[in-house]
């Protein structure tokens, strides 16, 4: 264990925990909507077993990220705010990579509400919202390595590296076995997105978390001494 892990109060730590635990939950969820839907769909799990288990992920995501929230607004250290868990990148610490997270956090907002009102929408209307589960994960994720500042600890490299490894492994498996004849483009441009995640998140720590002095050059305004948080 490093110094960098070390420093940050015990409201820090449940934070990044919570923070941690959401993304492997919504990575989970993600996952699952994805191998699950269409014609892709498992023929030895019941359609009704496998909508609880997505259900009762995204719920538990929700869970997480009210800790990861409350607990970051909490922490005296950067003085936050209640705004910025709702406003994206209005934050003078880190507001890019916090503004990612709020974004992210936004967006599962609103697939929480909509599913609350689904009968009222419409299943087309709703299906339109719920795909932005899907974008938020990826804004998730790169909040996760660029707030972080753990990030270079080999145990949350690793989970990052899990979480993308899962989410481009689903989307290969649902277009190999969703394949249909004519829609060849849409299957390449969906194949090569999924791959860019892991390929953008790869160059994004070579140049910037894992390199020294990151802390302070994506920290707007707030000065860490030490490089650390």
């Amino acid at each position: 264990m490093t110094t960098l892990a070390l420093t940050g109060s015990p409201l820090w730590y449940a934070s990044r925990a919570g923070g941690t635990l959401a993304l492997l939950l919504l990575t989970a969820t993600v996952v699952l909507g994805i191998v699950s839907g269409g014609r892709a769909s498992p023929r030895r799990v019941a359609r009704f077993e496998l909508g609880v288990l997505h259900r009762n992920l995204s719920l538990l995501t929700l869970v997480f990220l009210v800790v990861h929230v409350v607990t970051a607004v909490l922490d005296p250290f950067v003085h936050l705010g209640w705004a910025v868990s709702v406003v994206p990148f209005g934050a003078s610490y880190r507001p890019l990579w916090l503004g990612l997270g709020t974004a992210g956090l936004d967006l599962l907002l609103a697939v929480a509400v909509t599913s609350g009102l689904r009968r009222r929408l419409g299943v087309r209307r709703w299906k339109a919202v719920h795909w932005l589960a899907y974008a938020a994960w990826p804004l998730a994720l790169f909040h996760g390595v660029g707030t972080g500042t753990d990030t270079r600890l080999p145990l949350q490299l690793w989970l990052y590296a899990g979480c993308a490894g899962a989410a481009v492994a689903a989307v290969w498996w649902r277009l190999l076995r969703a394949a249909a004849p004519g829609r060849v483009a849409g299957r390449l441009t969906a194949a090569v997105a999924a791959a860019a995640v892991p390929v953008m998140l790869t160059a994004f720590l070579a140049t910037g978390p894992l390199q020294p002095g990151w802390s302070q050059r994506a920290a707007s305004t707030v000065v860490l001494p030490g490089g650390g948080r």
